[in-house]
């Protein structure tokens, strides 16, 4: 059966979703107007309000409608979760390199975290958890320690986070240009910590 055409209205309001994706991206949020989304999606102001009471309900769509867990979360499905070990690299791989090349979505983050202290978060998980955390589960057995899923998950998120930010801010310091396989490293200290193992007495 074939795809069903979008509606004129449907038309209409993702084109005020790119409007203001590239309107957010170009000049920020704060800088941002509904009569600024309204003129780039070819509409008079009057228009997008209806489809949208307000900016930040724009963006708050904006930001699940853009978010890279769509491409990242079949891979760590694939992922065989026999070795911890191996399935933390694989996921850590993949989002990396799917972040590599979606540099947007950092921008949006950003705006998330300074414009909106985090409010659209609770809505974002409830689209990302309920997949992710069976597959955490699976696994969470074999850990050495008991480790809460949803604690798992949030350290998993801060491991890549912090790879990924100090990339982005320190890549062309001459300590980052020297070093090698910094992702792997970080996933090792993740996994096993910092400390070396002692040396039997």
């Amino acid at each position: 059966m074939p795809e069903k055409s979008p509606t004129k209205g449907e038309r209409t309001h993702q084109a005020i979703i790119e409007s203001a994706y590239t309107l957010f991206l170009e000049q920020g949020y704060a800088a941002t107007s509904m009569r600024q989304i309204a003129g780039r999606a070819g509409l008079a102001l009057g228009g997008i309000y209806n489809h949208f009471a307000s900016k930040e309900a724009i963006f708050s769509e904006l930001i699940i409608d853009r978010h890279p867990y769509q491409q990242i979360l079949p891979i760590l499905l694939k992922t065989p979760t026999d070795d911890i070990e191996t399935f933390v690299r694989t996921a850590a791989q993949a989002m990396v390199s799917e972040l590599g090349k979606r540099p947007d979505f950092i921008k949006l983050m950003l705006i998330e975290m300074v414009e909106f202290n985090g409010r659209n978060m609770p809505n974002m998980l409830k689209q990302v958890l309920p997949q992710v955390l069976p597959l955490i589960a699976k696994f969470n057995k074999k850990l050495l320690r008991s480790i809460p899923p949803f604690v798992f998950f949030r350290a998993f998120l801060g491991l890549f986070f912090s790879y990924y930010m100090t990339e982005l801010l320190l890549a062309n310091t001459p300590a980052a240009m020297m070093s090698t396989n910094a992702l792997d490293h970080f996933v090792e200290i993740f996994l096993h910590g910092v400390m070396a193992n002692k040396e039997p007495a």
